[in-house]
């Protein structure tokens, strides 16, 4: 099937979110290896420097901070291999969750989208 997925989805621009899915997809793992080499520079530098509770706090926070951005990242990377894999099955624009359509303009914005843009605010009011 060769098709696009959905009436407003022309082949066009699949062929264009998939690279920007990709490009993205390379950005945000590049993001994690710098910030990974970053915390490794910070924690050779402290070495065996005497630290006050500021610092330590400072420090801590600073990884939770870390933490929770690379956990963001990582959630996002599964999206865009998600977006890819529909991509290959033809189904790219297809909502995972009740198989309609999701908004070109929603693509556009967040090309890596599995869900509708009501669905996600459905979710949100379960929250």
């Amino acid at each position: 099937m060769n098709q696009p997925n959905h009436e407003n989805l022309d082949q066009t621009f699949i062929a264009r979110q998939r690279e920007r899915l990709l490009e993205l997809r390379a950005q945000l793992i590049a993001d994690g290896d710098a910030a990974g080499a970053d915390e490794d520079t910070l924690q050779m530098a402290a070495g065996d420097e005497p630290r006050d509770a500021v610092d330590d706090s400072n420090r801590l926070e600073q990884q939770g901070n870390d933490e929770a951005r690379l956990t963001h990242d990582l959630n996002r990377i599964a999206a865009i291999d998600r977006a890819l894999e529909k991509i290959r099955q033809h189904t790219y624009g297809l909502s995972d969750g009740n198989g309609e359509a999701i908004g070109r303009a929603h693509l556009e914005a967040v090309p890596e989208a599995i869900f509708t843009v009501d669905e996600l605010n459905a979710k949100a009011r379960q929250r």
